[in-house]
């Protein structure tokens, strides 16, 4: 169990949160949510130790042991994938290390002896002959083949190594799991048998994440970091969600009804308080007035973008055709013979394994890449907009953002610009900022709203959610459910591919499987 009295985190004399009390128990996994900088990954720190409280206490008993997912994914370079895992458990790879040591002396003295005999005694009441073996499991459910279990960490690519950081922070039944973003960069294999694992999980889970059908799956308990302060709800995300929105509209509802009163009590006041006959009942509305009180409505960092997106002409009947599309890379083929027509009413998924495919794939559809063999033909009433998953090239100069907005719009009045920025949250000074020092989040609410701007009937997004939190997440999810146009995309956002793809593209070693069935059906018929 963790026991949060009285905490508070201070910066420079103004408060992240304060009278923060809270408890949590085994057996529950506890979502943390809330706006980018409302302070998520901050507690998660404060609860692991990495970072002291301005004031308040968090207990945790000594003999429970907590595990943390890293973030530093250059820490354990040196280390070989399983050494890394196990080393989940310090104790115990402390222990495995010692004995190897041992044992590898020139010198092995009886008192050497008698010291690896307490140090296997130790080692195998710690399930330490099958620390390998479990280690192996979870990187296989994680989809990290056994080829990769004795590489050097150094010489893996960024995704493996997420993936066995993840593997390091489930290893040897921690009694507390920490995990800040676990899904990040996982594909939809991986996140499931994730769910599945943190569902059998005894201890307790508290976990930091944007995906909502993840939070939905695995969460029973809700930790929200707003108003600064840190609340804590019975139940999933969805649960959350409609809750906090009821009460939100009934404090809502009884302020105007309080405020009607109010009007209505002055106005009695005003009309007969100077009235001696009148003067009992105009007392008596002064008192009446001095105990109601306004709720107040304190200001929240969480704030919804507005994403519309609107296209400007009709799309024709020919809208897209790959003709025996292929295209490889550093001599390895990443699209092969593929062949497909997109029709006026396709809101289509790209999914696979391969995300250099599925970038490819995309950058074929726009241009920047051709093919080495077919053809790719567009529909002469196609207007296309896109947002592509690097998106480094669109900010590598110091424009303003309303100037660089400006390059992409007809409509090119100042006053017009910083309204549409407004509503994307660019409020104020923040559209006299330069472009070139945004947050990753930053920069997709510019691309969707170079992409709103542009007003085309066929959008690609690859990879829409990178960076974004819940709220810009939802506020997409909408604006892509009301579009009338056609869209692709890429994303291993479950809620998104569900609400939105009528149609899937699955590659596959190359290939392009077509899947003409919702993200849901696909899953169970096909994976």
């Amino acid at each position: 169990m963790i026991t949060v009295t009285d905490l508070e985190l201070s910066f420079g004399g103004d408060p992240l949160f304060k009278d923060v009390n809270l408890k949590f128990t085994p057996g529950n996994c506890y979502g943390v949510i809330g706006a980018n900088g409302a302070g998520k990954s901050t507690f998660l720190r404060l609860l692991s130790g990495d970072l002291e409280a301005s004031k308040g206490s968090i207990e945790i008993p000594e003999k429970e042991r907590m595990s943390v997912l890293k973030q530093d994914h250059f820490q354990f370079d040196q280390f070989s994938v399983l050494d890394t895992v196990i080393m989940g458990n310090k104790k115990l790879y402390d222990i495995m290390k010692q004995k190897e040591a041992l044992y590898l002396k020139p010198d092995f003295s009886e008192e050497d002896g008698i010291l690896a005999a307490e140090l296997e005694t130790e080692f195998a009441e710690m399930g330490g002959w099958d620390a390998e073996s479990d280690a192996g499991k979870l990187l296989n459910g994680l989809g990290i083949q056994d080829k990769y279990h004795n590489e050097i960490m150094g010489t893996l690519n960024g995704s493996i190594k997420v993936k066995v950081l993840l593997a390091q922070a489930l290893f040897g039944n921690p009694d507390i799991l920490l995990l800040d973003e676990p899904t990040n960069h996982m594909d939809e294999k991986s996140i499931a048998w994730l769910e599945d694992f943190l569902l059998d999980y005894l201890g307790t889970v508290i976990v930091v994440s944007h995906d909502r059908h993840f939070l939905n799956t695995v969460c029973t308990h809700t930790v929200d970091v707003d108003y600064g302060k840190i609340t804590m709800w019975v139940g999933n995300y969805d649960f959350w969600y409609e809750s906090s929105q009821l009460m939100l509209k009934l404090t809502k509802q009884q302020n105007m009804q309080k405020e009607k009163k109010i009007e209505e009590l002055k106005a009695f006041i005003r009309r007969f308080g100077a009235n001696k006959s009148m003067a009992k009942q105009a007392t008596s509305r002064k008192k009446m007035l001095e105990k109601i009180q306004i709720e107040e409505m304190p200001a929240s960092n969480r704030k919804y973008p507005y994403i519309n997106f609107k296209f400007e002409k009709e799309l024709g009947k020919d809208i897209l055709e790959f003709d025996r599309v292929s295209f490889s890379f550093d001599g390895k083929k990443l699209l092969d013979n593929v062949s497909f027509r997109v029709s006026k009413d396709d809101k289509i998924a790209i999914l696979g394994d391969n995300e250099n495919a599925i970038t490819s794939l995309f950058q074929l559809m726009t241009g920047e890449i051709l093919p080495d063999e077919g053809k790719i033909n567009w529909g002469k009433s196609v207007n296309l907009s896109y947002l592509p998953k690097d998106q480094a090239k669109y900010f590598s100069n110091d424009m303003k953002i309303v100037d660089w907005l400006s390059q992409f719009s007809k409509e090119k009045d100042g006053t017009f610009l910083r309204g549409f920025l407004g509503r994307m949250l660019f409020s104020g000074d923040d559209a006299n900022k330069s472009v070139r020092v945004l947050s990753g989040g930053e920069k997709v609410r510019c691309m969707m709203s170079k992409m709103m701007v542009e007003g085309g009937n066929v959008l690609l997004f690859d990879e829409p959610t990178n960076h974004l939190d819940l709220e810009s997440i939802t506020a997409l999810n909408n604006g892509m459910q009301d579009f009338k146009g056609v869209i692709l995309f890429s994303s291993h956002d479950h809620q998104l591919l569900q609400t939105i793809a009528n149609r899937i593209f699955e590659i596959k070693d190359g290939k392009l499987i077509d899947r003409m069935c919702d993200y849901e059906t696909f899953l169970e018929k096909y994976r």
